[in-house]
């Protein structure tokens, strides 16, 4: 199969792209990038993606199998709302359309918990319009995961480092399991999992869906 990734050099997608390439039902993995960034591969074709065109995907490739979507940024590296919409929004949305058109049949779009169209909240809106649109899009495979918090391998913020501690106990004991963290590592997994559940339609995984 071929496998497109949006998001590739973030934390989740560089762990994805990894995933991938250990795949063997995986034969061709294309990452979008706006750099050289991956080592050479045999299975990777690395895409360098102006992001700042008009026609941002546009001959960047023609087919894939399926397509997983996982860019996404910070409102503190963004700089304002708008920039933060644009990344997380528009940049996704236009890769999806990209896709349907060019008769991509499985999306994986990755949101985050509370994605909700009508929430009063900037990111919970952002995560819940994006997710509506992309369903009105028509594939016949839609999955759209949504973990709470994502813990990178090699981040030593406070906060990430007490919740991966916390995580293993809550989830023992059955508390806040839709809002235990998540490795990044695990995360993959699960992406490339449901990617490749055969259910046509719409599948939507939170939490305490992940099992391992």
């Amino acid at each position: 199969m071929k496998a497109v990734v949006l998001g590739a050099t973030g934390a989740t997608g560089k762990a994805l792209i990894q995933a991938l390439l250990a795949d063997e039902r995986f034969d061709t993995v294309i990452a979008l990038t706006r750099r050289p960034f991956f080592a050479p591969h045999a299975k990777l074709k690395e895409v360098i993606v102006d992001f700042t065109s008009p026609d941002i995907f546009n001959d960047a490739f023609q087919e894939a199998d399926i397509a997983y979507s996982c860019m996404g940024t910070t409102l503190k590296d963004a700089g304002s709302k708008e920039a933060h919409w644009r990344v997380d929004y528009d940049y996704q949305l236009n890769f999806a359309a990209y896709c349907r058109n060019i008769g991509v049949s499985c999306f994986v779009l990755l949101s985050a918990i509370g994605s909700k169209a009508t929430s009063p909240f900037f990111y919970s809106r952002m995560k819940g319009e994006l997710d509506h649109m992309v369903r009105g899009l028509g594939f016949p495979k839609l999955r759209i995961v949504q973990p709470a918090a994502i813990l990178r391998p090699e981040s030593t913020r406070a906060v990430e480092v007490f919740m991966g501690k916390a995580s293993a106990a809550f989830s023992k004991i059955g508390l806040f399991r839709d809002y235990a963290p998540i490795s990044t590592t695990d995360l993959a997994k699960v992406l490339i999992h449901i990617s490749l559940v055969e259910s046509p339609g719409v599948l939507i995984w939170k939490r305490k869906d992940f099992i391992f």
